[in-house]
Order: C-alpha cells, then sequence, then structure tokens
C-alpha cells in the first residue's frame, strides 16, 4: 500500500470570521496551502508547531495522544482551523506534533472522501461525487 499525499488549505477560522464580518480586510486571513499526508490510521490531523505557530492557531488544551508503538504522549490542540482538500471544506482541531501536516479519518469523513492507495490519492465518494454528504444516526 502506497503513501496518499495530497495538497491540503489550512486557514484560521478566527482570522475567516473576522474578515467576514468586516473586522479586518481580507488579505490579513492567515492561510497556509502545503503537501499533507493522509493517514487513514490516524483519527484526527496532525499539524506541526511550525504550521500552528505561522497560523496563529491558539493551542487551547492538551490531550493525550498514543502512538502505534505503544508510547504516550500529551500534546496541544488547536482551536479550530478550516481544511480544504480536493476543494471539499470541513473545520477540525488538530494535535501539535510531529514534522509533516497528517490528514485523518474525521477529516476524511467529513469532507467524504475516500481513499484510493493503489493510485495515491484521494477521491470522492463515487455515491456523492459533486458534494459530501454526511452520515447521521
Amino acid at each position: 500500500m502506497g503513501e496518499v499525499i495530497v495538497q491540503v488549505k489550512l486557514t484560521n477560522t478566527i482570522d475567516d470570521g473576522m474578515a467576514s464580518r468586516g473586522l479586518i480586510p481580507i488579505e490579513k486571513i492567515r492561510n497556509i496551502t502545503l503537501k499533507a499526508t493522509v493517514d487513514t490510521g490516524a483519527v484526527n490531523c496532525v499539524v506541526p508547531a511550525f504550521v500552528a505557530d505561522s497560523l496563529g492557531l491558539a493551542r487551547r488544551f492538551h490531550q493525550s495522544v498514543e502512538y502505534a508503538d505503544g508510547r504516550r504522549e500529551t500534546v496541544d490542540v488547536t482551536e479550530p482551523v478550516l481544511l480544504e482538500i480536493e476543494g471539499r471544506l470541513t473545520y477540525e482541531q488538530c494535535l501539535v506534533l510531529g514534522a509533516e501536516v497528517l490528514i485523518g479519518q474525521t477529516a476524511l469523513e467529513s469532507t467524504d472522501l475516500h481513499v484510493d492507495c493503489r493510485e495515491g490519492r484521494v477521491l470522492p465518494n463515487p455515491a456523492h461525487p459533486y458534494q459530501p454528504v454526511l452520515k447521521v444516526r
């Protein structure tokens, strides 16, 4: 199974909300577009500290995380960030750790994107190719 890399745009939601209310100019919205690894084994999204810092994301609380090798660590959790993947948007609190951006299961689920490991890409759910449809149960 190959690595799946996607382009993702991360936007500071506080800046975005302030700009939409006319409180700051639109060009002051902090955002970054970069490559991210899709990690179907991760539940949450992960951003390195330098990304959280460049976006000006507050770290509102801490969360205990467990790595695949069984190690545990307490890490910071950001306020919500707006993620855009393949033109689909979602809000996500991110864990702050590591050196790369990881896209986890919750972002994939809320954008209704499927992982095609064979081709190394993400695709819209074939049942909903034009817009995400979320499951409510």
